[in-house]
């Protein structure tokens, strides 16, 4: 319960610091304060995908279902934090290029992204069996995180984009006023902890359905068993 109260006065700080102590990026100005969240979710989605995908190996290792569902758990918190970071971005290019989709190579390749985490899900659907399910989404996870470092980081850099990089300059060093970069940081930890604490929560209320599932299947089955007896 403490690191949770300690999470939230950690974000309250950083959204504070975000609008009140870190000066604005020159060019961009106030603009550049988005910065501070839309890099921060995109960066825990990726990490959330990387998740998902070291599950699905242990899931073809150990075959235990758990690590199954630790990868589905996490390939859904990425899913949601690259629509957050989808949603910033739009807002940020309304208001610099007046359009929230201009089809620029950052934002088609996480389109590109968002389709195949959703098909992810859409193949974990349309499958009955929980091995086969497992064996199959895990091989699924495993491929499509090989295109998330393509997509992220070296698609967007080949070709020509509208996108600005405030943050990082081009000899590949972080070029930033020194607040900005404590704010920055200090919003990548907090948000990084968000996602364990999501994942984790998600993680425990999911098994506990799975145990009270699994007990009322007992307790079915001992009472039809009981009653099959006395008949």
């Amino acid at each position: 319960m403490f690191w949770q109260i300690l999470l939230g006065l950690w974000m309250t700080l950083v959204i504070a610091g975000a609008f009140l102590y870190a000066p604005p990026a020159e060019g961009l100005g106030e603009l550049s304060r988005i910065a501070f969240f839309h890099i921060p979710v995109a960066w825990v989605a990726v990490l959330a995908f990387l998740v998902s995908m070291i599950n699905s190996v242990q899931y073809l290792r150990r075959r235990n279902l758990d690590n199954d569902l630790q990868a589905a758990i996490s390939s859904e918190l990425g899913l949601a934090f690259a629509i957050l970071a989808t949603i910033t971005g739009s807002i940020f290019a309304k208001a610099t290029w007046g359009s929230y989709w201009n089809w620029d190579p950052r934002e088609t390749s996480i389109f590109v992204l968002l389709l195949i985490y959703g098909a992810y899900f859409a193949l974990r659907s349309a499958i009955e069996g929980e091995e086969r399910r497992a064996s199959l989404s895990a091989v699924y996870s495993i491929v499509a995180f090989v295109t998330v470092p393509f997509l992220v980081f070296v698609a967007p850099r080949v070709y020509y984009s509208l996108h600005p990089d405030p943050l990082v300059n081009t000899r590949g060093s972080l070029d930033m006023d020194a607040r900005m970069l404590q704010v920055f940081f200090a919003s990548l930890l907090a948000f990084t902890g968000l996602y364990v604490w999501i994942y984790r929560l998600h993680l425990a209320i999911a098994r506990l359905g799975l145990k009270v599932g699994a007990t009322g299947q007992t307790a079915t089955s001992g009472h039809s068993e009981a009653h099959t007896k006395e008949g």
